[in-house]
């Protein structure tokens, strides 16, 4: 057997060690000991940013269920009247989002109606582009989230995006925030353990960069003491869902698990203001009606299991929501009961600071813009109010000289 002595074991692992330097991936470790060391400080704001891939349905999301047009143009499509959950006279929710439902009978949700940019693009790739740079005229390669964090003390825990791949979104010039991903990071145990902790002890005639690799290793063994208290406690309990399957009302979805992790992390007091998770499968081209029920029940679901985790810390005031998707679905389904890529549709703003209510005019179906919604309000119009109202920062940084603005929180 080859004997791993510590010279050998450390010139192997180094490569892996500048990697991870490199690289704007952090590990629960990493984000858990920034939380003891230097937690948020009360009633600091933060934003969770929830993008929806795939291009949802927004006319089967918030249902014009009392328009005569809505079921003649969607004859195959539509939900009935006695199914959905009436916010107004006008305009219902999905049927299956009645979790959402209840946080508007709250006060606490505000539909912006009819959102996207000038000259709608029908790609996916392109269209999330233009949403995640805030840049709908020219590509550029910067998110605009990344703009904001360029513009702030460098802080690798400032933004933090669930996953591996950091999305556009959160991407500067300067600096980027930061890749969490969902399987953490795993810590040797037993045997292997106690030969790694042997292997990480400083020794005097190491070079710089052994010596750096050492002391990553002892750190993480440090750090992963410290805070297992914290990593594995279970994300907080709401005080008013009820509990099933072992869970709150809503059971488990990835979308779930990911908020879960950042419920966790924001009660712990990670000294993180953004938050970035996702969802996808809404590119319904067939059996939509199914499919997207299924989806918005897990978004829905997923958001008010998360704001009732929220009621359990002293976060829950501070914490604002943001769901987005890169476009909406044509008005006529297709021939696959399914709908393809589309314009305008809504997005969601959610949190205990929201002035709930409808934004922005309903697109009509009477003036359909190349057989789509016609964009009634530029998305720019909320990342310019997300910016000055819940992260408390000028908009010239990321956005220039936008002057559009949605009067939605309180």
């Amino acid at each position: 057997m080859d004997t791993v002595t510590r010279r050998k074991f450390l010139k192997l692992t180094t490569g892996a060690v500048a990697v991870g330097a490199a690289a704007p991936l952090l590990s629960f470790e990493d984000i858990a000991q920034a939380a003891i060391d230097r937690p948020l400080p009360a009633n600091t704001p933060i934003l969770v940013v929830v993008t929806l891939y795939g291009g949802n349905d927004g006319l089967n999301t918030v249902v014009p269920y009392t328009d005569p047009l809505y079921y003649s143009l969607r004859p195959g499509l539509a939900y009935k009247p006695e199914v959905v959950l009436p916010l107004n006279a006008e305009l219902a929710l999905n049927p299956a989002m009645k979790g959402l439902k209840s946080l508007w009978d709250q006060n606490k949700v505000a539909i912006v109606r009819g959102v996207g940019y000038p000259n709608p693009d029908r790609s996916h790739f392109s269209s999330m582009a233009k949403w995640q740079t805030a840049s709908p005229a020219k590509n550029i390669s910067t998110g605009w989230l990344g703009r904001w964090v360029d513009s702030q003390p460098e802080d690798s825990m400032l933004a933090i995006s669930l996953g591996s791949v950091l999305p556009p979104l959160l991407a500067g010039a300067k600096r980027s925030g930061s890749a969490l991903p969902l399987g953490g990071l795993v810590i040797p145990k037993g045997d292997l353990a106690l030969q790694c902790q042997k292997l990480s002890m400083p020794v005097k005639k190491d070079s710089k960069l052994m010596a750096a690799a050492a002391t990553s290793m002892r750190n993480l063994f440090t750090v992963s003491t410290s805070v297992q208290p914290v990593l594995k406690m279970p994300a907080p309990v709401s005080p008013d869902l009820p509990t099933t399957n072992g869970g709150n009302a809503g059971g488990d979805s990835n979308l779930a698990q990911q908020l879960d992790v950042v419920a966790k992390l924001i009660a712990a007091g990670s000294p993180t203001k953004v938050w970035s998770v996702s969802l996808g499968g809404f590119d319904t081209h067939a059996n939509e009606a199914n499919a997207q029920a299924s989806l918005l029940g897990t978004v829905s679901d997923s958001l008010s299991r998360f704001m009732g985790q929220l009621k359990a810390t002293t976060r829950s005031n501070d914490v604002t929501i943001m769901v987005y998707s890169e476009f909406g679905r044509r008005v006529l389904g297709n021939g696959s009961d399914g709908t393809d890529h589309g314009t305008a549709g809504p997005m969601f703003i959610v949190g205990n600071s929201v002035k709930g209510g409808f934004y922005g005019e309903q697109p009509s179906l009477k003036n359909l813009y190349k057989g789509d919604l016609a964009v009634t309000t530029d998305f720019r119009d909320v990342y310019a109010t997300v910016i000055e109202k819940v992260l408390k920062s000028p908009v010239g940084p990321t956005l220039g000289t936008w002057s559009g603005r949605i009067n939605c929180m309180n």
